[in-house]
C-alpha cells in the first residue's frame, strides 16, 4: 500500500469513528418506483467524471450504491454478485456499483476482492442522497452485534475498528449508511427500488432480471 493510499484510509477510519460517536442522523426518503432516477456525477477508476444517465442510456441500469468499503457485508454482497454477474449481463443489465470512496480507495477495494462490474467513485455519498437514501437505526445496522455496541462508546468503536483493521479491512466511511439497489429504465423512470432494511439484506437478482426483461 503507498502511502498515499495509507493516508486515505487512516482519514476514512476517523470519519467512521466520529460518525460511530455521533449515532445515525441522516433522515432519508428513498425515491421509489416510477420516480424519474437522478442526474449526479461520479468519477471512473482512472479518474474521468462519469454522468450517471449513461448507465441506463442505451438499456437498463442496475446501481448498486455500497454502504462503506469495510463492512463485511460489503463483501458477502460482492460475493453473491460475482455469481450473480453474468445472469445480469445476460439480461441487458448494465451494472455499475457506486462506492463512497476517494478513487485510488475504490479501485484497491475492486481489484481486491475481484468485483466484476464498473465502480465509480463518490466519496461524498452524493449519490445515495440523491437516490434518497439515509442512516439505518442502531438496531438495523448493530442487529447482530454484542449488546455493548449499541452503546456507541469510544472504547468500544476502538476495540471494533482495531479488530477489523488486524483482518485487513479497516472500518471506513459512514458507519450507518443504508444500501440499496436501483433498476433504471432506459427513460429514467426506476422499475425496481429496492432498499436495505439490515446490512445483509440482500436481493433475490430475479426482481432485477425480471424488471429488466420487462424495462426492455
Amino acid at each position: 500500500m503507498t502511502d498515499e493510499l495509507q493516508a486515505l484510509y487512516l482519514s476514512a477510519e476517523r470519519r467512521w469513528m466520529q460518525g460511530w460517536l455521533d449515532g445515525p442522523t441522516l433522515v432519508g426518503d428513498p425515491l421509489r418506483r416510477g420516480d424519474h432516477a437522478p442526474e449526479v456525477e461520479v468519477s471512473a477508476t482512472d479518474g474521468s467524471p462519469v454522468m450517471l444517465s449513461s448507465l441506463w442510456a442505451s438499456g437498463p441500469g442496475l446501481v448498486l450504491l455500497w454502504r462503506q468499503l469495510g463492512c463485511g457485508c460489503g463483501l458477502e454482497r460482492a460475493e453473491r454478485l460475482r455469481d450473480e454477474y453474468e445472469g445480469y449481463v445476460d439480461a441487458g443489465l448494465n451494472v455499475a456499483i457506486i462506492a463512497p470512496g476517494e478513487i485510488e480507495r475504490v479501485a484497491a477495494y475492486r481489484e481486491k476482492y475481484g468485483l466484476p462490474t464498473t465502480m465509480l467513485a463518490d466519496p461524498g455519498y452524493q449519490t445515495h442522497r440523491a437516490f434518497g437514501l439515509g442512516h439505518w437505526s442502531v438496531e438495523q445496522a448493530l442487529y447482530d452485534a454484542p449488546e455493548e455496541f449499541c452503546e456507541l462508546r469510544e472504547d468500544t468503536g476502538i476495540a471494533f475498528q482495531a479488530d477489523r483493521r488486524s483482518q485487513g479491512r479497516p472500518l471506513v466511511d459512514d458507519p450507518w449508511m443504508q444500501s440499496g439497489e436501483f433498476v433504471v429504465a432506459p427513460d429514467g423512470t426506476i422499475r425496481v427500488a429496492y432498499v436495505y432494511n439490515y446490512c445483509a439484506d440482500y436481493p433475490d437478482p430475479r426482481l432485477f432480471t425480471t424488471a429488466a426483461r420487462l424495462a426492455g
